[in-house]
């Protein structure tokens, strides 16, 4: 994804690489933050949680819906 972005600025937008790093790493950053259960007590991936009913896979974890926001 990282690189998908940075050629995209560059190639397409003309941007410098520094400003096409920087817009990169944002855009990986906020995307990571995404995939985050935004449970204080949790803060495990999306991946960690069951898609149906959203329950954490982890053993010692007492969440029980992934929240988004």
């Amino acid at each position: 994804m990282y690189n998908r972005v940075v050629h995209y600025y560059i190639d397409k937008k003309n941007y410098s690489r520094e400003k096409a790093n920087a817009i990169a790493q944002a855009v990986v950053k906020r995307e990571m933050e995404r995939q985050l259960c935004k449970n204080i007590n949790c803060r495990h991936s999306l991946d960690d949680h069951i898609r149906n009913s959203e329950t954490c896979l982890v053993l010692n974890c007492s969440c029980s819906k992934f929240l988004k926001n």
